[in-house]
């Protein structure tokens, strides 16, 4: 059975995490640059994070972050997964010893199956639209520039919302789905109603691709 990952970034406040793991997801995405309308201290995270239940995941997200900012977040946070969506090089990502995710702009030209073999010890590849700015920005990429054979699992992120993101799961198959602004009321502030909708339009496109699953099982089994 098909179960695509869900992760909500850019959260600050508690209400928005409480309607977060409500839904469903299964990753909460903390913004760590300073730069960002959505950032949370450390200490804000920490405080926030207290409210995630058993298997849900903390996720920091940091942009060109010197290590002892990066150190100072997991000092708050020892169980969270790191999120690199500047320029950092795959050392920069590793230094750490943990878990990551390396974010990729995409635009066209843009060789994603190269960019794989370079990170290729990321637990996955996030798909992000190439915007001025590092993510967040509402924007959806051409889904067709996503090669059939990248060698690492896929998050889909890019201005996903509730009326697009079945289409992109029943078209990409991503390993999970991230969404910021497409669940937001204004930057930062997330809506509940908006968030329950997106992780309901998931759980569909899940339910259609076990179908075809199922159906293509029953037409092997009938020849």
């Amino acid at each position: 059975m098909s179960r695509t990952r869900i992760k909500i970034c850019g959260l600050t406040r508690e209400a928005d995490v409480l309607a977060a793991v409500a839904a469903g997801a299964d990753a909460i995405g903390f913004v760590f640059y300073a730069k960002s309308a959505r950032f949370v201290s450390p200490a804000r995270a920490a405080e926030l994070a207290r409210l995630l239940p058993p298997f849900v995941t903390p996720v920091g997200l940091f942009v060109n972050a010197s290590e002892a900012e990066v150190q100072a977040a997991l000092a708050a946070l020892p169980n969270m997964l790191l999120q690199f969506h500047g320029d950092e090089s795959a050392a920069d990502c590793e230094r750490y010893g943990r878990p990551y995710l390396r974010a990729a702009r995409m635009e066209p030209g843009f060789d994603l199956l190269d960019y794989a073999q370079q990170f290729s010890t990321a637990q996955a590849i996030l798909l992000d639209a190439h915007v001025e700015g590092y993510g967040g920005g509402g924007k959806v990429f051409d889904w067709s520039l996503i090669p059939k054979n990248v060698p690492s699992p896929v998050v889909l992120s890019g201005g996903l919302h509730a009326g697009n993101v079945l289409t992109g799961v029943l078209q990409v198959r991503p390993t999970a789905v991230d969404v910021s602004s497409g669940v937001e009321q204004a930057k930062g502030l997330k809506d509940a109603a908006l968030i329950q909708q997106f992780c309901a339009a998931v759980r569909e496109a899940d339910a259609q691709i076990d179908q075809q699953i199922d159906a293509q099982a029953a037409r092997q089994n009938c020849a």
